[in-house]
């Protein structure tokens, strides 16, 4: 069996790549939510590890669901509602868990449709770059059901309430352009440059000093949920441990002497 999650190096940067593209990359089998957690264990484990860029292979990023399964009523959607409940908690929960935990940032590159599960996996990105192929859509009620991984709290912090519910109440799906409009993704870019482009960006992100780089995107995670003044209490805690670090000293020491700086992670 094909491994879902295709893993290759570039230096600081980790490179995932959805590797069912003969399925449009269709989410999740019985055993995905152990691919996910495990691919992102590593990742936080790895101090040389900067910076994670998600794509999928083939023409799509993630199709969602997959649909003949669900007709059937097989693999995560066999038995009755309490199987059901418990498979979605341990599979699909626990891939959308390992990736919003994951502690450095997340570059998604969107190659094509990214629908259902699929988007919201796409947006679970800290920055989202979409190929001019790329479409999303949470077309749930469409199929009688609901967003079930957690998309109800991630999309309207995505996209604002009232885009959210159109999305979700309309099951329409959206075009690249309209993404870009929307705030879904940060910017729109050719095809053929797709990887490109998202690789130069990782490459940006991956020359900061990494424990700074993660603490900043932990401060971000938490902000959307805590209030200021808890925010301000970590920022205080945070703050004080990066003072103390071989990188804070370099970062000061290249910009009074007007260079790059030069980052070991220590």
């Amino acid at each position: 069996m094909t491994a879902l999650i295709e893993t290759r190096r570039d230096g600081p940067i980790v490179i995932w790549t959805l590797n069912r593209p003969e399925r449009l990359n269709a989410l999740p089998d019985l055993e995905d939510g152990e691919a996910f957690a495990t691919a992102c264990e590593a990742v936080n484990a790895d101090p040389e590890v900067r910076v994670v860029v998600l794509t999928g292979a083939g023409r799509a990023f993630s199709a969602g669901g997959d649909l003949k399964a669900m007709r059937d009523r097989r693999e995560l959607f066999e038995g009755p509602g309490t199987a059901i409940r418990e498979r979605y908690r341990r599979v699909v929960h626990r891939i959308v868990r390992s990736l919003y935990e994951l502690e450095v940032p997340m570059v998604t590159a969107i190659n094509g449709p990214a629908m259902g599960l699929g988007g919201d996996i796409a947006g679970l990105g800290d920055i989202r770059i979409a190929s001019d192929a790329a479409s999303f859509g949470a077309p749930f009620l469409k199929l009688g059901i609901l967003p079930g991984d957690g998309g109800a709290w991630l999309l309207p912090r995505n996209v604002g309430y009232a885009r959210a519910a159109e999305l979700l109440f309309t099951a329409r799906s959206i075009d690249a352009a309209t993404a870009l409009d929307w705030g879904l993704v940060n910017r729109v870019v050719p095809a053929a440059t797709l990887m490109d482009k998202a690789l130069a960006l990782a490459r940006k992100i991956a020359a900061q000093p990494p424990q700074a780089l993660r603490m900043t995107k932990a401060l971000l995670r938490q902000g959307r949920d805590l209030t200021f003044d808890q925010i301000l209490e970590m920022t205080a805690a945070m703050q004080a441990l990066a003072h103390l670090t071989d990188d804070h000293a370099e970062g000061v020491a290249a910009a009074l002497e007007k260079r790059p700086g030069r980052f070991s992670g220590s």
